[in-house]
């Protein structure tokens, strides 16, 4: 049951992702480097604070007695993972959510859950058992459908003309966009590798007696510190270069209305790290695994909000059956590598020793 638990907190938190820049799509009149990062400190430091004091008990206290270099290592790739996240946004603007999901997760997914275990020389033992092997059968089935998603939006391309493009995407332009998720898909990963570093930080907020759904809400509050150090550097430098500053003061906008579209949307991104942190704790001993179900569910919901909000507006027949293939596949993806988990999981291993009692007694 437990990695059923985990397949649907991971499900929770690809649908917070895959939703969280509907909110952005109401501010007006702000540039884009004002509205991210607005909605950065809260996804970046006030959820993450807010919701770790509420289920970490001594928060405090655990970060204190964490080694200094699980501290940094946490840090660290939270910066990292923060040039990911800075250009992610960008590549929501130029390709939309479905395709520009689609493309920069894709990347994301298979580096963050395969460098883990390749860090840990643990492939041998991955491809060694049947539940590892279900597992990278389940990445590839999703890295397909993520490349099936990527073929519709370069048929989309081809076929629709550029006010046609522009008309559901205002700022489409696929080659840019395809860069930008690219160098951001790869720098996303780095948030897995960020929670596996601080996986000391966890066992100290379990000793302290936090729930173990709730352990890695101790790490977030690090990973997510760092993310806001690289997003609020850069935003903040947009805002002098382009003279934007002036946006959260500009009376001719709604500041007020625009802050609240924004905290939403920040506090919608900070409850995918809080339920793919639950979803993590449950996942076993290949927990690693679990980041290739968060992007493929993250790509699910947001090509289903791309359908939504008619991102494919005006494409052909063609394009929308190999766009709907390839969210089938990345759906189909996350069972593969839920049942992978399962076979991995002590149920099952506990529910086979059953069955081989049984029979023996039988036999006898």
């Amino acid at each position: 049951m437990a990695v059923i638990w985990g397949v649907i907190l991971h499900a929770l938190g690809g649908f917070a992702s895959g939703s969280f820049y509907l909110p952005y799509k109401k501010v007006n009149g702000w540039a884009w480097e004002s509205y991210w990062l607005v909605g950065g400190i809260v996804s970046w430091l006030l959820a993450p604070w807010i919701l770790g004091y509420l289920t970490v008990p001594n928060l405090l206290e655990v970060l204190h007695q964490a080694d200094s270099s699980t501290i940094f290592w946490a840090y660290f790739w939270g910066v990292l993972w923060g040039t990911g996240g800075l250009t992610f946004g960008l590549a929501m603007r130029y390709l939309g959510l479905s395709l520009g999901m689609a493309v920069t997760l894709g990347l994301c997914a298979v580096f963050g859950t395969l460098v883990p275990p390749i860090y840990e020389g643990k492939m041998g033992e991955l491809a060694a058992t049947a539940s590892g092997r279900y597992i990278l059968l389940g990445l590839g089935v999703c890295v397909l459908g993520i490349l099936i998603c990527g073929r519709a939006g370069l048929l989309k391309e081809k076929t629709l003309t550029q006010e046609q493009k522009q008309e559901s995407i205002a700022e489409f332009d696929l080659k840019k966009g395809l860069m930008v998720a690219v160098f951001s898909g790869i720098m996303s990963a780095c948030f897995s590798f960020g929670l596996t570093a601080g996986q000391p930080i966890a066992k100290l907020a379990e000793a302290q007696g936090t729930n173990p759904l709730f352990v890695n809400n101790a790490i977030l509050v690090i990973i997510l510190l760092g993310g806001l150090t690289t997003n609020a550097i850069w935003c903040l430098y947009l805002n002098f270069k382009n003279k934007t500053y002036t946006d959260y003061l500009n009376p001719s906008y709604p500041a007020l209305r625009n802050i609240i579209f924004c905290a939403l949307a920040g506090t919608t991104w900070y409850f995918q790290f809080f339920f793919y942190g639950m979803g993590d704790s449950q996942m076993g001993a290949y927990r690693f695994s679990g980041w290739t179900l968060h992007m493929a569910f993250i790509i699910a919901f947001s090509s289903m909000w791309g359908l939504v909000l008619h991102e494919w507006r005006g494409a052909n027949k063609a394009t929308m059956r190999t766009v709907t293939l390839g969210i089938i596949a990345v759906v189909l993806s996350t069972v593969v590598v839920g049942y992978g988990n399962y076979l991995g999981s002590p149920e099952h291993s506990q529910a086979a020793q059953d069955t081989a009692a049984v029979e023996n007694t039988a036999a006898q």
